[in-house]
């Protein structure tokens, strides 16, 4: 573990046991999109590996963007 995380882990420890379930809470929550969106990369990675792979057109993905986000 990392002295920063260490820290913050011993500060955590200081407060209610409300607060410290709700932090925990978060924090796994957290912890569980970092490991979702590093197993969506890596997919990502195996399907490009395979070739599959192609060309993108940042303009259509700049107005599908703006379009799913309600930009203009």
């Amino acid at each position: 573990m990392t002295k920063l995380l260490d820290e913050a882990i011993a500060r955590v420890e200081a407060l209610p046991p409300a607060t410290q379930e709700r932090i925990g809470e978060e924090l796994l929550l957290h912890v569980e999109q970092v490991e979702h969106l590093r197993a969506e990369l890596d997919k990502g990675i195996r399907s490009l590996d395979r070739g599959e792979g192609k060309p993108l057109e940042i303009e259509d993905i700049i107005r599908r963007a703006r379009a799913r986000h309600g930009k203009n």
